[in-house]
């Protein structure tokens, strides 16, 4: 039975086509997730399929009898009484028996009143709501809040005074206690941390109706979806399976499509040249006139471009920090001197050049760490330091809000950076802004794209230490892959919150485990760490099929995760090596301008200490370019 349908949507924002022929079916244990870049209307594609925007053209069928829930990216108003009530109430018609019933109990509970027709009444309402399970409302409204990451004591606080992501995530258990016939999801993985989206991810890939979700998250993708969508093209593609399957899947279509331009652009070259050999012979003007009508009718086959996922970031090399650049011995912080610390007994250093990722769950007090560790906050025990010449920039989830709109791209990523010998409109473009783009002012860019500028603007600062809190909410799939590259060619430290667990495999050379007080460093990455549990939240329980499809799915995912951290450790390893080759090529050049000084052969023991330098110098240059070449050679 089919839940919902479209067909022939069409919309334009001025001369600005988004899309246009877009067909959408959803039935029950169809799972689409939506992708395509930033700016392509995903989100305005899921408006229209809600009914909150109209398409310029097509049609949306929504029946009757079928209930369709949507999280939109940021809720417009705040909803009124506590966590618990606002999630219960999304159960609709259990709900609304429950309040009959607490009604009812009260009438029965006054004077005056006609005890026998209100019993009847109370009797055939309660019948209806247990047998809506009624009374296990509220013990599903709690599981669902726990796996979403409230606390018991959280879940009787009012919404009103809770953060926009805390909301977010009532809404979110709103829908699940629900469940809609159609559920629409738009980035709902924004505001949870790595335990939460493992257990929705859990919960929606066996979720019974109808689900539409947009989501820059490769596992979670590739968890729950059992059919992906892409808007690229000016329309909708469809793709069976899960993310690696549409990887694979649009491969093969673009690779059948750049075979057929070349052809038909062969063909058009033939045509052309016969036109252009015979246009002034008049035995052949009707051949002639007959081709060049047959290329002017001729629909031209567009190949999709294809981002330049490599290009060279040019950071400048970061001013030398110590060889530890942030230690923590036996550090204990907290807001509170009568509740327990937030964090305690924290011992670890983090060394020049690692790239380290923090995980936890929400409140476990990664951020607090983080604040620790920056010096905005004191150990309450032990000491926490930067080490000498630490310089830090760094990105907060909000910071894209507050780029000048007024301003240009090129203007808000160059402001107070000397380019050095760089080109910044051509750093610029390796973040995704080449051409035209760099010149768009910043209030005509999408949220995604404000945040990719944002990155791009604290990654050109001139720092050796970079703290990113939530790089990729509102990034798009290969905005994420830039910030992989990016983040894999920038040559400082960086320290790194995120829910995203392909990032953090990809880049990362270790985590610290935030959890239960307790801030665990690990080397590496350890894929048990982020694979998703396979117990629900306290007081949940899990069928024997799903746990056998849990297990098969970890299984699989840490054995693809092995292979993509081998990858990572790969990349990470050339990347080094050749800034470590450039850096002493760059000491060997400079040694041989000094030795091409006239003046300083009058000074034959200088000249004698450059020369053995300039020779040390080139051989290790040499050393570290054959080792390079052997490690591109084993990679490819």
């Amino acid at each position: 039975m089919t839940a919902l349908t479209a067909s022939g949507l069409a919309k334009s924002f001025g001369d600005q086509r988004l899309f246009a022929d877009v067909a959408v079916q959803l039935s029950p244990g169809l799972r689409v997730a939506l992708v395509g870049g930033n700016g392509t209307g995903k989100t305005t594609l899921l408006e229209i399929l809600v009914g909150i925007t109209e398409p310029d053209d097509g049609t949306v069928v929504r029946p009757h009898h079928a209930e369709i829930g949507y999280l939109p990216q940021d809720l417009v108003d705040s909803a009124g009484g506590t966590v618990i009530e606002q999630v219960m109430a999304g159960a609709g018609v259990v709900f609304r028996l429950a309040e009959q019933l607490a009604s009812l109990e009260r009438q029965l509970g006054g004077l005056g009143q006609d005890h026998d027709s209100v019993l009847a009444e109370y009797g055939e309402t309660q019948a209806r709501f247990e047998q809506l399970g009624g009374y296990a409302l509220e013990a599903e409204a709690a599981k669902v809040l726990a796996g979403l990451g409230f606390s018991p004591a959280d879940t009787q606080r009012p919404v009103g005074e809770m953060s926009g992501g805390w909301r977010m995530r009532v809404a979110l258990a709103r829908l699940m206690v629900a469940q809609p016939d159609v559920l629409i999801l738009d980035e709902p993985t924004n505001h949870l941390d790595v335990d939460s989206v493992a257990w929705l991810e859990q919960r929606l890939a066996t979720w019974p109706g109808a689900l539409l979700f947009v989501s820059h998250d490769r596992d979670f993708i590739d968890s729950v979806a059992n059919r992906v969508m892409e808007l690229a093209e000016g329309t909708a593609l469809s793709y069976t399976g899960g993310f690696a399957e549409f990887v694979v899947a649009r491969e093969e279509r673009l690779a059948r499509i750049e075979a057929a331009a070349a052809r038909q652009a062969r063909e058009v070259a033939r045509v052309e040249r016969f036109v252009e050999r015979f246009r002034y012979k008049a035995t052949k003007a009707r051949q002639v006139q007959s081709r060049v009508k047959t290329l002017e009718k001729l629909d031209r086959i567009a190949t999709p471009s294809k981002a330049e996922l490599n290009t060279r970031f040019a950071f400048a090399e970061p001013p030398r920090s110590s060889r530890v650049v942030v230690e923590l011995t036996d550090a204990t912080i907290g807001y509170d001197p009568d509740a327990d610390p937030v964090v305690r007994g924290a011992t670890l250093a983090v060394e020049r050049g690692q790239t380290v990722a923090l995980v936890g769950p929400n409140g476990a007090g990664k951020t607090t760490l983080l604040r620790l560790i920056l010096g905005e906050l004191d150990p309450d025990q032990g000491t926490a330091q930067l080490g000498s010449n630490v310089k830090v920039a760094a990105f907060h989830q909000h910071q894209a809000d507050e780029l000048d709109g007024s301003k240009r791209a090129i203007e808000v990523f160059s402001a107070g950076i000397d380019p050095g010998r760089r080109n910044l409109r051509t750093v610029l473009g390796a973040f995704g802004f080449a051409g035209d783009a760099a010149d768009r002012r910043v209030s005509e860019l999408s949220g995604g794209e404000r945040t990719r500028l944002a990155l791009a603007r604290t990654m050109i600062e001139p720092v050796n230490l970079i703290v990113l809190d939530e790089p990729t909410n509102h990034l798009d799939l290969p905005s994420c892959d830039v910030l992989e590259d990016a983040l894999l060619a920038y040559p400082g430290t960086v320290l790194l919150v995120t829910h995203d667990r392909h990032l953090i495999r990809s880049v990362a050379d270790a985590i610290i485990e935030v959890r239960n007080g307790r801030a665990v460093w690990h080397y590496g990455v350890d894929e048990a760490i982020l694979a998703a549990p396979l117990l629900g939240p306290p007081g949940s329980a899990l069928t024997d099929s799903q746990k056998r499809g849990g297990n098969a799915r970890v299984k699989r995912r840490r054995a693809s995760a092995q292979q993509r951290q081998t990858t990572s450790r790969q990349k990470r390893q050339l990347a080094q090596l050749e800034r470590e080759y450039e850096a002493a090529n760059a000491e060997a050049n400079d040694l041989l301008r000094r030795l091409g000084d006239p003046d300083i052969y009058n000074r034959p023991e200088e000249v004698k200490a450059l020369a053995n330098a300039h020779e040390a110098a080139a051989q290790q240059a040499a050393a570290f370019l054959t080792r390079w070449e052997a490690a591109v050679e084993a990679f490819e």
